[in-house]
């Protein structure tokens, strides 16, 4: 039965056998002070474009350190092509927000500035500390892309025809997420929109509504919070879509 090591690390560096896989002093730091490994210990290191390695610590000191690649554990393999398109909220909720939102599978964090968000500075490199650390607790090979805040209209104006987008209307005026299966089955590249706290303005509302890739869909007859709305979006999306139907890395 092949080793199958309990930490994971994503590495953008290409992975190959017998390759020898240089660590930043973050990476080195965590193996080195917060997990205590030593030479020898194994590690899973992943990328989408090579898959999974088994490699083992072939050096750890302050500043950087090594890791020599044995074999491949998992070949790469297709996944979601799933934007989740989100107004930020605040910081702890919406860190929550990236590391689920990763677990569920979406493979770009589009944050965008709506009439009613109220606006914060984004803190992009601890938003994407948490994107990778959650991609390497669930198994996936991927970290999600995670993009600088725009305004809605201004991605509205430039966003690709073949990519469905899924607004998440409070006001009733969509159709029930759950009724969304034969649609979106292996529909190819989508999105989904959440609005911020206070919901989308009617003007938005409108706008969404005239544009030919949107479908507006409602999450049943509570009102959710944002964070909550963003989570049961794409667990519907996913159920729906066909991702839940796939057997587990093992």
């Amino acid at each position: 039965m092949h080793e199958r090591p309990a930490t994971r690390l994503y590495l953008t560096a290409g992975l190959a056998e017998g390759a020898e896989i240089p660590l930043d002093e973050a990476a080195a730091h965590r193996l080195r002070t917060v997990l205590r490994l030593a030479p020898g210990a194994a590690v899973a290191g992943f990328n989408p474009r090579d898959g999974e390695f088994l490699c083992r610590v072939s050096e750890l000191r302050r500043g950087g350190g090594r890791l020599a690649v044995e074999r491949r554990l998992r070949a790469p393999e297709p996944e979601s092509d799933l934007w989740l398109v989100f107004a930020p909220i605040k910081r702890a909720r919406l860190d929550w927000l990236v590391e689920k939102a990763t677990e569920l599978g979406a493979s770009a964090l589009v944050p965008v500035w709506t009439e009613r968000t109220q606006p914060e500075r984004l803190n992009l490199e601890r938003l994407s500390a948490h994107a990778a650390a959650a991609a390497e607790q669930s198994e996936r090979l991927s970290v999600p892309e995670l993009r600088a805040p725009e305004r809605l209209d201004r991605i509205l104006a430039d966003w690709p025809a073949e990519r469905r987008l899924l607004v998440c209307d409070e006001t009733g005026g969509g159709i029930p997420i759950a009724t969304i299966g034969a649609t979106v089955e292996n529909a190819g590249p989508a999105a989904l929109l959440v609005g911020p706290e206070g919901g989308f303005t009617e003007r938005e509302l409108d706008a969404l509504g005239k544009l030919t890739f949107v479908i507006r869909v409602g999450l049943g007859p509570r009102v959710l919070r944002a964070e909550t709305a963003a989570i049961a979006a794409l667990a519907v999306f996913q159920a729906a879509a066909g991702d839940w139907r796939r057997a587990g890395a093992g």
